[in-house]
């Protein structure tokens, strides 16, 4: 089942509860996989729509830390509950060991040996673990892998 039809299906169950927080999220979801889908002009393909998803992910978690910082706890718990609604809808995470191997493997295929490589590991990684790990978390494994 692709996403829109999941993202239908789901809006029209919240709906149905009235459960508002999760209503929203989900028509946030829709409009900005619609947005980008004018911007291309033409469907997405899986991978732009987790890079999507991935980023509404970035930006939530970004939030929640912000307001954590301004002592907005009303909006935290908001931010809190609409990445739970938008993480639903993202394939399962890979679990450290997978991502390392995944690292290693990208490591001796663009031949790099030092810090000053990291851009070609991480061209070789993201469309690999877009959406399945976090970007922030593999760029730093990735250092620390190349400092040593």
């Amino acid at each position: 089942m692709d996403i829109n039809t999941k993202l239908n299906e789901e809006m029209v169950l919240a709906a149905k509860a009235k459960d508002k927080i999760r209503l929203s999220a989900i028509r946030m979801l829709k409009t900005a996989l619609h947005n980008k889908e004018i911007e291309l002009m033409r469907p997405l393909n899986e991978s732009e729509t987790l890079q999507i998803l991935s980023a509404i992910v970035k930006q939530r978690k970004d939030s929640i830390e912000q307001f954590a910082k301004g002592g907005r706890t009303d909006l935290v718990e908001k931010e809190e509950a609409e990445l739970k609604v938008v993480q639903e809808f993202m394939p399962a995470q890979m679990s450290d060991e997978e991502v390392d191997s995944i690292i290693k493997k990208a490591i001796a295929e663009a031949g790099a040996v030092s810090v000053k490589d990291m851009g070609k590991v991480m061209k070789i990684l993201m469309p690999q673990l877009t959406g399945k790990a976090d970007g922030k978390t593999v760029g730093e494994k990735v250092k620390a892998l190349l400092s040593q």
